[in-house]
């Protein structure tokens, strides 16, 4: 397994990270419990979740994700220090109005929250979900620096940052000699490029941030699922959105897909595979982060890391997929 550096920090990672977010949604705890232990046996050591998983699904309180991740750790499976483990803050966990934010009241209750329901007495890797454009950078620098000298926080990070919001947080931590952010995790892929590529990615490869992609297939669009002029799989992530309606009325999507399917005749590899193979090479992405919720999926997503692009197929792909420069 080849293992990368999170952007300028010493700590070690595995190329693909584990997303949770269908934990407890789409697959149940036994399935996902199975996904980590094949994610494990196959020499993944990064797992990403958030509090906040799956809220939004009627009758989820939010935290099952990290509940069954829990769960799993206290199995023995693997020791808790052959993971590294991410969770992320910001999100509604409650009615009350301090239930949600980056203040410092509602990042110490929920880190305290995360770790009560993971099992565990430290976190590797503590995001913020998103800007909280209510609560002052630095009370929510301050607050997550003290995390990290309390030892119940390794590094930090955040996602869903803009660039001027990211270099806000860099200059504040900075400014007041605190830990800063380590990494980010933007939205990236074939089919969502510019808001990552036309700033962010200057930020980070200036200052060193890791980089951890998240919805690397598109939201599953890049698994090939979808066909153009047919109705979407009643059980795909996309069906009813109006993400899907967009891809699907855009002539480049479907250029992109024709692409990869061109390619994966010649590498013997799926379209997801090819669509992480080309994240994989990207020079300032750290580790995109998969979302299985089956083992097939699972093991189809690990496969990425068998295929090998040459430059001239990346290029081929840079160029399918291109968005255009402001004038």
């Amino acid at each position: 397994m080849e293992y990368r550096k999170l952007g300028k920090t010493g700590l070690t990672v595995t190329p693909l990270c584990l997303g949770t977010m269908q934990f407890g949604w789409t697959a149940d705890e036994g399935t996902s419990i199975k996904i980590l232990t094949r994610a494990a046996e196959r020499g993944i050591n990064f797992i990403d979740t958030a509090d906040v998983y799956s809220r939004w699904v009627a009758g989820n309180p939010g935290g099952v994700a990290e509940g069954i991740i829990g769960k799993w750790l206290g199995m023995g499976i693997v020791r808790r220090d052959q993971i590294v483990l991410a969770t992320k803050v910001r999100g509604r966990m409650g009615e009350g109005p301090n239930e949600q934010g980056l203040s410092r009241l509602h990042i110490t209750e929920a880190v305290k929250n995360s770790l009560r329901r993971l099992g565990t007495d430290y976190i590797d890797l503590y995001q913020t979900h998103s800007v909280d454009p209510e609560t002052p950078i630095d009370e929510t620098l301050r607050a997550l620096d003290d995390l990290v000298h309390q030892g119940v926080v390794r590094y930090f990070g955040c996602s869903n940052y803009p660039a001027w919001r990211l270099m806000q947080a860099l200059w504040s931590s900075n400014r007041m000699g605190l830990e800063g952010f380590v990494c980010l995790q933007p939205e990236y892929s074939l089919l969502a490029r510019q808001q990552y590529e036309q700033e962010l990615e200057q930020v980070c490869q200036t200052y060193g941030l890791g980089v951890i992609p998240y919805s690397p297939l598109a939201r599953g669009f890049l698994t090939g699922k979808y066909r153009k002029d047919e109705p979407p799989p009643a059980d795909g992530r996309l069906a009813g959105s109006p993400r899907l309606e967009e891809y699907a009325r855009e002539a480049q999507v479907w250029q992109v897909l024709a692409s990869l399917k061109e390619l994966g005749r010649k590498h013997a590899a799926s379209l997801s595979q090819l669509a992480l193979a080309w994240l994989l090479q990207r020079p300032t992405v750290t580790s995109p982060i998969i979302g299985p919720r089956s083992l097939e999926q699972l093991d189809d997503n690990l496969g990425a890391l068998d295929v090998r692009l040459e430059p001239e197929e990346v290029a081929e792909l840079d160029q399918v997929s291109a968005w255009m420069s402001p004038s």
